[in-house]
């Protein structure tokens, strides 16, 4: 049984690249459209500065670090004195104020090292995820800033997917320009609605093993095939409809972000059934029926069960057998015993589907 829907092809991780620092841009590792791998660099900024920086910090540390340990070495030969009387208490512990202030200047002194060191590691720009890169919003030489803690941090996730962004921003004008943006196409996911009436039927057949979901294009050629992978916790009140999500390998990027396909859901497959062209079966007072080509040609009425509908597919429940011939077209002028001539190449058989 298939379930159709009109669905979105929707990226897992969407991330917009963005610097950390101030800086020029001075290289650029990748050409915009580029497959990249998570790690992979993408962008260099103007290192000098703070390489400098750091290059200040250490020798500030090296230098306050000698105080210190002047100021321990001082402390020691008190302690030394003072047991041997010959300097008063209030010395040694004076100086021992001094040690505790210098160990705290050395400390504030690594943790001013360690920033600039991770300043200088953000001139290397590095991609957060593996994806294909869309067009460059900036160029080469073009001077670019650090977002501040109240500007957006550049990550759009997928519906029911949770991302992680580079934490940037961009150049000049006051506003967040990525960068570049990085969007992962393999696996990709598909979120597509069905009718809340579906809803029981999916979750049973869900709980036997992963439903198949089938993405086609708008002239109806299958495209991809996949797995759902989600079933919405909720009933969207105002449309009557569940969202679902289903996964695709996507190894060849048939899928691509934010195209529209059409998706069926199989929700099961019905082995050995009998069908027929839906427009065989008629509707009258007692119910469907069909009309079935017998011997002479002569048709006669019979009543069927129609278990289900599927493109133009009737499968039939009871009162037909494999094999048999039935009208598909100008009932209307039929009754029983009338003879009717059926064309060798348009003659239609019930039968059951393959497989």
């Amino acid at each position: 049984m298939l379930v159709p829907a009109l669905g979105t092809v929707l990226s897992v991780d969407t991330v917009n690249v963005m610097p950390r620092v101030d800086g020029r841009i001075t290289k650029v590792y990748f050409k915009q459209g580029d497959e990249v791998t998570a790690g992979q660099k993408l962008f260099e900024i103007d290192p000098r500065p703070y390489q400098a920086a750091l290059t200040q910090a250490q020798g500030q540390l090296a230098r306050d670090q000698a105080a210190l340990a002047e100021a321990k070495t001082d402390l020691a030969r008190y302690q030394n004195l003072l047991a041997q009387n010959s300097i008063a208490k209030q010395t040694e512990q004076d100086q021992a104020q001094v040690v505790a202030q210098d160990m705290g200047t050395a400390e504030l002194d690594q943790g001013n090292v360690a920033a600039a060191a991770l300043n200088l590691s953000y001139c290397q720009i590095e991609a957060p995820v593996a994806g294909r890169t869309g067009a460059l919003q900036i160029d080469l030489g073009n001077y670019v800033q650090a977002a501040s803690s109240s500007q957006s941090t550049g990550v759009q996730p997928a519906s029911g997917s949770a991302t992680s962004g580079s934490g940037a921003t961009s150049a000049g004008g006051g506003g967040v320009t990525p960068l570049v943006t990085i969007t992962q196409m393999h696996p990709i996911f598909v979120s597509f609605s069905v009718p809340e009436s579906d809803l029981g039927t999916i979750r049973e057949n869900a709980a036997k093993g992963p439903l198949t979901v089938e993405a086609y294009s708008q002239a109806g050629k299958l495209i991809a095939t996949g797995k759902l992978t989600l079933i919405n916790n909720q009933v969207n009140s105002a449309t009557g409809t569940v969202m679902l999500e289903a996964t695709f390998a996507n190894r060849r990027e048939q899928l691509w972000p934010n195209q529209f396909v059409v998706v069926r859901l199989i929700e099961f497959m019905r082995q050995n059934a009998l069908t027929v062209p839906s427009t065989a079966v008629m509707t009258g007072p007692s119910g469907p029926y069909v009309y079935v080509v017998g011997a002479g040609n002569k048709v006669s009425r019979v009543d069927v069960v129609v278990t289900a509908t599927q493109d133009n597919v009737a499968v039939i429940g009871k009162g037909l057998q494999s094999g048999q011939k039935v009208v598909t077209a100008g009932q209307y002028r039929l009754d029983d015993g009338t003879v009717v001539s059926v064309p060798a190449q348009s003659a239609t058989r019930s039968a059951p589907p393959a497989g």
